[in-house]
C-alpha cells in the first residue's frame, strides 16, 4: 500500500468496478458488484434490488392506531403491521399509493396526511426502502375483495400508547410497524412538526423499477 492508496476517513469513493445481475424475479433482483474498498482491494458485495413501499401510520378520533394482523410466509407466522404497499408502477406517486394501500387494506381513507418516517430497511444487503406516512381524520371507504393474504388479514385498532408497550415488548416485531408506532409517540412528545406529505424522498429506490421497465421494453421489440 503507497501513500497515495490511504484516503481520509470517510473520503474513499466506493466505485463499482464491474456488475452482474444473476436474478431478476417479480419483486427482487439479485445483483453482484465488484466494489473498490480502501487500499486498492476490490471486493464482491451481494445486492438485493427491491421496490420502494409506503405504509400508513392512521390514528383515529379514539387514538387508537390501525394495525393489520397478517401471514408472512418467510417467516410462517402472523404479524401485526401497518397498512403497506410496494411502489411497483412507473412513476407512481407515494401518496397516492399509500392512500390506496390505507383503502385497500383496512376500508379507510383520511383527511390529513403527512411524512412521518424513512427507513432504509437492512442497507447492509438490499436497496429496499420505505416512507411511512400519518393520517388523520379517518372514514370509511369502499375495500376491494381482497385477495391471497390479505384474505386473512384482520384489522385491529390499538391505542397509540398499547402500541408502543407492545413494539418495545416484542408483541409487533414488524420493523415497519414498530418504526410507525415509535415515530408518532416521539413526534408527539417532542413537539416535532412533521413534512409535507408530498416532501421529496430521496432514498426511494428505482433500480428494479427501471430493471422491470427494460425487459418489458425489450419484450415488445
Amino acid at each position: 500500500m503507497t501513500d497515495a492508496d490511504v484516503t481520509e476517513p470517510g473520503r474513499h469513493e466506493f466505485t463499482v468496478e464491474s456488475s452482474e445481475t444473476v436474478y431478476s424475479g417479480a419483486i427482487v433482483a439479485l445483483r453482484l458488484d465488484q466494489v473498490s474498498m480502501p487500499g486498492g482491494r476490490v471486493v464482491e458485495r451481494e445486492v438485493i434490488e427491491h421496490h420502494g413501499a409506503v405504509a400508513v401510520a392512521a390514528i383515529d378520533d379514539e387514538d387508537n392506531v390501525v394495525l393489520v394482523d397478517q401471514y408472512r410466509h418467510p417467516i410462517g407466522k402472523r404479524l401485526l403491521e401497518l397498512p403497506a404497499g410496494l411502489l411497483d408502477l412507473p412513476d407512481e406517486d407515494p401518496l397516492l399509493a399509500a392512500q390506496r394501500e390505507l383503502a385497500e387494506e383496512t376500508g379507510l381513507a383520511a383527511r390529513e396526511w403527512a411524512v412521518l418516517v424513512d427507513v432504509v430497511l437492512s442497507p447492509g444487503f438490499t436497496d429496499e426502502a420505505l416512507r411511512v406516512y400519518l393520517a388523520r381524520g379517518l372514514t370509511e371507504v369502499h375495500r376491494p375483495e381482497p385477495e391471497h393474504e390479505e384474505a386473512d388479514l384482520e384489522v385491529i385498532r390499538m391505542p397509540v400508547d398499547e402500541a408502543v408497550r407492545a413494539a418495545l415488548s416484542g408483541r409487533i416485531v414488524n420493523a415497519t410497524a414498530v418504526a410507525g408506532v415509535l415515530a408518532v409517540a416521539a413526534a408527539r412528545s417532542g413537539g416535532v412538526e412533521l413534512r409535507l406529505a408530498q416532501a421529496a424522498w430521496s432514498q426511494q429506490p428505482f433500480a428494479l423499477l427501471r430493471r422491470q421497465q427494460a425487459r418489458r421494453t425489450e419484450g415488445r421489440r
